[in-house]
C-alpha cells in the first residue's frame, strides 16, 4: 500500500525557508500546499521552483485554506512560538528553524504544545546531519576530559544579508541565534552538565535596537571540568581575518576543523562555508621518552562532504521518517531547550556583566 505523501506548508521564503521548500520539491514524500511570507519573497521562491504553488501573505489563512500535514517555519524567531502553537492546535507536524522560540518559555510552551497534539516536532540543528560534524565530536570525545573548546562563526555582512541580520537582531542577538547549535555541539562532545556562564558583549552600530548588541563571546564551564568559548559577530564592520574556528583539545590531544576554502577572506556571509569541514585534523599528545611526539599529525579528508542543499534534504528526510516511523523526539527536543536556555543564559550575563550560575 503506497503512503500518502505529506502536504507541507512553507513559511517564510529566506535562506533557509527556501531551502527546505527545494527539499520539499524535490525529495519523494512530500508535497507543498502552499507558501507564505508577507513579502515577494514566495513570489521568487514559487518561479525558482517552476511555479504552480498557492501563495499566501497570512499564515492563518494559509492554514484554514491548505489544512496541511505539516508546516516548515523558517520565519524570524518572534513568530516561532506563535506559528508552532497554531500548528499544532490545527492538528500539523512542525519542522521549525533555530531557535525554537525568542524565550525559553516559548520553547517550552511549543513542546508542550506538540505533545498535547500527539504530533512531531524537529527543530533544524543542520549539524546533527552533517557527518562531518558527527566525526568532529565523535573524534573530541576520544581527547579525554576535561576539554577546551573554541568555536566561532563570525560574518561580514553587506547588501541583503545585512537587512536580514537587522531584522534578526529586532528580536535576539547574534549569540542567541547562532550559539545554540555550537553548544549542542559542547554539550554532545563533553556529554556533562553545564553549571556556569559568562559572556561580553559590543553594539558597533546605530542600525539595530538600542538594547541589543552585534558582537558576543560567551564562555561555558561544565561539570566535568570541560569549558568552552564561542563568539559570533554580524555586519559589515565584522573582520573576516579569523572568522571560522572550530578546535577542540583534551588531556589526549587535539581535533581541528580545518576549512582551507570556506574560511578564506569573503566567504563569511557564505552560507556554505558555515557548515564545510573540507577535512579534519588530529593531533596526539603522546610524547616519548626524548618528550617527542610519537605519532605525525593526521587529516581525515571531507571533500565529499554534503553542501547545504544536501543538508536540508537529510534534515527533512529525518523529518518524513519521523512522522512515518513515529520516532520518539523527547531528547533531541530537550536539547533544543537545553542549549536555548544556556544561550539565554549568556545573553543575561552580556546584559548584567554577571557569572550566570545554570
Amino acid at each position: 500500500m503506497s503512503v500518502k505523501n505529506i502536504r507541507v506548508l512553507v513559511v517564510g521564503c529566506g535562506n533557509m525557508g527556501a531551502s527546505h521548500a527545494t527539499a520539499y520539491h524535490n525529495l519523494d514524500g512530500f508535497e507543498i500546499c502552499g507558501i507564505v511570507s508577507t513579502g515577494n519573497s514566495k513570489v521568487v521562491l514559487n518561479e525558482k521552483l517552476g511555479g504552480g504553488y498557492t501563495l499566501f501573505s497570512d499564515y492563518d489563512e494559509a492554514l484554514q485554506a491548505t489544512k496541511p500535514d505539516a508546516v516548515c517555519i523558517s520565519t524570524y524567531p518572534d513568530t516561532h512560538e506563535e506559528f508552532a502553537i497554531k500548528a499544532f492546535e490545527n492538528g500539523c507536524h512542525v519542522f521549525i528553524e533555530k531557535p525554537l522560540a525568542d524565550t525559553v518559555e516559548g520553547a517550552v510552551r511549543v513542546a508542550e504544545a506538540a505533545k498535547k497534539a500527539g504530533k512531531k516536532l524537529v527543530v533544524g540543528y543542520i549539524l546533527r546531519y552533517h557527518p562531518s560534524w558527527e566525526k568532529f565530536i565523535e573524534v573530541a570525545q576520544q581527547m579525554g576530559k576535561p576539554l577546551v573548546m573554541r568555536m566561532n562563526l563570525n560574518q561580514q555582512s553587506h547588501g541583503p544579508k545585512w537587512t536580514v541580520h537587522r531584522n534578526l537582531m529586532k528580536s535576539l542577538s547574534p549569540i542567541v541565534d547562532c550559539a545554540v547549535h555550537y553548544i549542542d555541539v559542547m554539550c554532545q562532545m563533553t556529554r556533562s552538565k553545564p553549571v556556569q556562564v559568562s559572556a561580553i558583549g559590543a553594539r558597533l552600530t546605530d542600525d539595530i535596537p538600542d538594547w541589543n548588541y552585534n558582537y558576543g563571546q560567551l564562555q561555558i564551564r561544565f561539570e566535568d571540568g570541560s569549558i568552552g568559548w564561542y563568539e559570533a559577530g554580524w555586519g559589515p564592520m565584522v573582520s573576516e581575518t579569523a572568522f571560522f574556528i572550530k578546535d577542540v583539545f583534551g588531556p589526549k590531544g587535539a581535533v581541528s576543523i580545518v576549512a582551507k576554502e570556506s574560511s578564506k577572506v569573503g566567504m563569511s556571509d557564505n552560507i556554505d562555508s558555515h557548515t564545510k569541514t573540507e577535512s579534519i585534523k588530529i593531533h596526539h599528545a603522546d610524547l616519548n621518552k626524548d618528550d617527542e611526539f610519537t605519532k605525525t599529525d593526521e587529516f581525515i579528508d571531507m571533500h565529499d562532504e554534503p553542501d547545504h542543499r544536501e543538508l536540508c534534504n537529510r534534515e527533512q528526510r529525518f523529518f518524513l521518517k519521523a512522522i512515518h516511523d513515529d520516532l520518539d523526539l523527547t531528547h533531541p527536543t530537550e536539547d533544543a531547550i537545553n542549549s536555548l536556555r544556556i544561550a539565554f543564559a549568556c545573553d543575561e550575563s552580556v546584559r548584567t556583566g554577571q557569572v550566570v550560575v545554570l
